[in-house]
């Protein structure tokens, strides 16, 4: 859940390692792994392989309608949220990875001493800020992220700008208070307030951060699709296709989110464990799970994937990636390594999955193992 940086040389200066690696269970130990150094240029994301433009938008949502729910002192609920989503051509100042206040935050809560902030910042990205949205009315798919514990929204932009360049509208959630810093209006940062109760009692905790992030879901879904949605683009939203992702806690969030509110019809778990169960009910609308190496095999150190699979009555999938980890969902692993191939892997099942879905698109990358993606197991 929670992410492990490493150190890692850029020739003549110091450069970043993103390597998360604390393993979706609490009872699994941290597993960190030695990255070669790289080389000496700006880290940079691929470019989205989609054939339409990204354009990016932050927004600053306020549910007043309940207390934050790790400081309870703050009688409302405030949350950052990053819109991509397939823009009109034209010039523009790419968006940041992120602010140097929150690469600062991160650095300082990994322990990672003389790495500038901005290395992390400043990754080359290929979305422009505030591009006018492109599309016809209510065509649109809208796909919600939800980063893992610890992590930011933007851990997710590789997987959001591809999603976009393919004609979805992007919505990555900020859990505030759930990462080591989040940038808020007038200057303020917002610190890990959960992580003292992440470290008291870990299923406890999980318990109530799926709830806490199902009712954020909730309320983003609320302003991006109500009478007066937040965004100029939201009219280009097709409500009647929604879907939700999310890596650790966040694809912990996902069935829960689903199982409460009917507009989100897909939903893919990315290396989390089930904190909330399933009910014996079920859940009958698609699922994916998408796991790391042994860890989420079946019979492997996460129980709750096999408990929680036997009650998904719809349409679903368990793959695994071969010598993947718990990073393998995210940004991280291409920012210490030459390789994008899990980046690369992780937004092809996910478009597919979306594809097939909510576009009602045959997708074959999902009916069984593939010769371009070998390291990826079909278990049921």
């Amino acid at each position: 859940m929670e992410i492990k940086i490493m150190r890692v040389r850029v020739a003549g200066a110091a450069a970043l390692g993103l390597l998360a690696l604390l393993a979706s269970t609490p009872a699994q130990a941290a597993n960190v792994a030695r990255t070669e150094p790289v080389a000496d240029e700006r880290l940079a994301l691929p470019a989205p392989t989609g054939s339409q433009p990204v354009g990016t938008v932050s927004l600053h949502l306020v549910d007043r309608g309940r207390p934050d729910p790790w400081v309870p002192t703050q009688k409302a609920r405030e949350l950052m949220v990053s819109l991509w989503y397939p823009a009109e051509k034209g010039a523009g100042r790419p968006a940041r990875y992120m602010t140097d206040e929150e690469a600062a935050a991160l650095l300082e809560g990994q322990k990672l001493t003389g790495v500038p902030s901005e290395v992390v910042s400043g990754a080359k990205t290929h979305a422009v800020t505030g591009a006018r949205p492109a599309g016809r009315k209510g065509t649109l798919p809208l796909v919600a992220l939800s980063p893992g514990f610890t992590m930011p929204r933007s851990s997710l932009t590789g997987l959001a700008e591809e999603l976009a360049s393919r004609g979805y509208v992007v919505a990555g959630i900020d859990h505030v208070h759930e990462s080591y810093g989040t940038s808020l209006p007038s200057g303020r940062l917002a610190g890990c307030v959960a992580c003292k109760e992440q470290k008291a009692d870990p299923w406890k905790f999980g318990d109530k951060a799926v709830r806490a992030r199902q009712a954020d879901v909730a309320f983003v879904l609320d302003r991006l699709l109500g009478r007066r949605p937040v965004w100029k683009g939201a009219k280009l939203i097709d409500r009647s296709r929604i879907g939700m992702a999310g890596h650790s806690l966040g694809g912990a969030s996902t069935s829960w989110t689903m199982l409460q509110d009917p507009r989100v019809r897909a939903g893919i778990n990315m290396d989390g464990a089930f904190f909330v169960p399933i009910p014996d009910k079920g859940l009958a609308r698609p699922f994916m799970l998408m796991g790391a190496g042994e860890v989420h095999e079946p019979g492997g150190k996460d129980f709750t994937w096999g408990r929680d699979w036997a009650r998904m009555t719809g349409w679903k999938r368990w793959l695994t990636v071969e010598g993947g980890d718990h990073a393998s969902f995210t940004d991280y692993p291409l920012l210490t390594k030459r390789s994008a191939r899990e980046l690369e892997t992780t937004r092809a099942y996910v478009a597919a999955f979306m594809d097939r879905h909510l576009r009602e698109r045959d997708q074959r990358l999902l009916d069984g193992p593939s010769g371009t993606y070998p390291e990826v197991k079909f278990w049921k």
